[in-house]
């Protein structure tokens, strides 16, 4: 079952914690995360979950 990661702009204050545990998240130019990639490996899936669950503003979304 492929899995989708969406990052919400208009939440995410930028403070990187998601880029630590995953590296499918990045800042971006505008000093906000962002992900790499839209679709999600299957071995992708259990870093980039934990890193929305640790996520302050719940901005990561992964469905």
């Amino acid at each position: 079952m492929e899995k989708k990661v969406t990052v919400r702009k208009d939440l995410c204050v930028g403070c990187g914690l998601c880029t630590g545990i995953s590296n499918v998240l990045i800042i971006g130019d505008d000093g906000l995360a962002e992900a790499t990639t839209e679709l999600l490996e299957e071995s992708q899936v259990a870093e980039v979950e934990e890193a929305a669950n640790a996520c302050p503003v719940s901005a990561i979304e992964v469905e």
